[in-house]
């Protein structure tokens, strides 16, 4: 597990806590454990050089602090590899370091070493790992199969929103989760795998809360995203991508059933052939509301409801909306940007870092994606500022993050996360009270 946050080096902490301290005698210095050995090494790190120090023989003053510990420029590291500077070698003999280089994060022209944990002016960064579903994929393919919203149009978005005022006097709390709130009607993230389909994913998980909220807990299903990716099929691309606003109109039009009835297929990006046919239709029965016409594609579960929505709406941007929305009628679908870090989140308050700026163009791709917000909080900083923060469930399983979820910057519309945010009532009649 790596870590690659973005920052100025305020704190540091790195593994191995028995960093070298300062000199205690030669025999201390000859047996030191070898820093580069246990991967404290700065890899682009100017010592040596800052300072032109290359001291003749041996020399134990001839010493910088290095991260922690200290390193020295004399050519007695030509025979003892464990306590040079990184740039001894190169700076003083002119020859390339007897190690290999460890991959390290670039920041305001400076390169922090990895396997450690960083402050940039105080903010807490999140920390990054590898998350093995993406193991062998790159960068292109992981936006190409693991996102699918494909940006509204201009129309879209400059649907109205709806604004909602606050109260003279009224203060919304500190924190919020949904599911503290409705205990048992937020539902689990699913796991859309190598399916381009966050649009269809991300509007059934919304619409599941939605529907569970409004009905006062009478029907609490999971809707299925298979249902979306088979049978909304005018201008949306099923697991090549889609339209918020075409999957809610047929949620309104058409209805869905639940994720029992129409499992996921689970298309991976190697299949060849026609997406999976619809198989489930549905028919008007009056004042608006729909029945299935065909039984669930599985010989398990008979119960085919179709369950509906009223027509979407947007949200200002504006954070204290967006929480007062959510406070009040329960989760909200949101658009957002996802850039090549995103992939690594494990945990921690994300906000995107600036590391693949140097990097060649294939480095610093992005798309489009779209999420369920579920709540909000905040978290002190050491220098008494507080970071401000959404939590929100993706789509990407329960071991991406944190637990499916993640946690990122609030207030800044970061990666665009507040700029087109979506808010529905689950269709719920009387008649819906009392048998489901």
């Amino acid at each position: 597990m790596w870590r690659c946050p973005s920052g100025l080096l305020l704190l540091l902490l790195l593994a191995g806590q028995g960093a070298l301290g300062a000199r205690r005698g030669r025999w201390r210095r000859e047996l030191a454990p070898g820093l580069h050995l246990r991967g404290i090494r700065d890899a682009g790190g100017r010592y040596c050089q800052e300072q032109d120090m290359c001291c003749r023989g041996r020399a134990d003053d001839c010493a910088l602090p290095y991260l922690g510990a200290t390193c020295y420029c004399d050519l007695f590291c030509n025979r003892t590899v464990s306590d040079c500077c990184p740039d001894f070698w190169d700076f003083c003999l002119g020859v390339p370091p007897p190690f290999p280089p460890i991959q390290g994060c670039e920041h305001g022209g400076r390169i922090y070493p990895v396997f450690g944990t960083y402050w940039d002016n105080c903010n807490r960064w999140w920390q990054a790992g590898n998350h093995s579903a993406f193991w062998g994929m790159t960068l292109d393919e992981g936006i190409r199969y693991r996102l699918g919203t494909i940006r509204p149009s201009s129309s879209v978005m400059n649907m109205n929103e709806i604004y909602t005022v606050l109260n003279p006097g009224e203060v919304l709390p500190a924190a919020f989760e949904a599911s503290e709130k409705w205990p048992n009607l937020i539902h689990e993230p699913l796991d859309q795998g190598n399916c381009a389909g966050s649009w269809a994913f991300s509007t059934a998980a919304v619409a599941s809360d939605r529907v569970s909220i409004h009905s006062l807990g009478h029907m609490t299903p999971v809707l299925s995203p298979q249902n979306l990716l088979s049978c909304d099929t005018h201008h949306q691309q099923g697991c090549r991508g889609g339209r918020l606003d075409g999957a809610w109109w047929f949620l309104r039009r058409r209805g869905v059933v639940s994720d029992h009835c129409y499992p996921f297929s689970g298309r991976e990006r190697d299949e060849a052939g026609p997406a999976p046919p619809c198989m489930m239709h549905s028919r008007a029965m009056g004042r608006g509301k729909r029945q299935a016409t065909a039984r669930c594609p599985n010989s398990h579960v008979h119960a085919n409801d179709i369950y509906q929505v009223t027509p979407a709406y947007r949200l200002g941007s504006n954070e204290q909306e967006i929480m007062k929305e959510l406070m009040e009628n329960g989760p909200v679908q949101a658009l957002m940007e996802v850039h090549e870090d995103f992939f690594l989140y494990q945990g921690g308050i994300y906000s995107h870092t600036p590391v693949s700026l140097s990097r060649p163009e294939q480095y610093r791709r992005h798309g489009t994606h779209s999420v369920k917000i579920t709540g909000w909080g905040e978290e002190r900083l050491p220098d008494g500022r507080t970071l401000k923060y959404w939590t929100a469930a993706n789509s990407w399983g329960p071991s991406w993050g944190e637990r499916g979820h993640f946690r990122i910057v609030r207030g800044a519309n970061e990666c665009d996360i507040e700029s087109f945010v979506l808010g529905v009532w689950g269709r719920v009649g009387m008649e819906d009270m009392g048998h489901h």
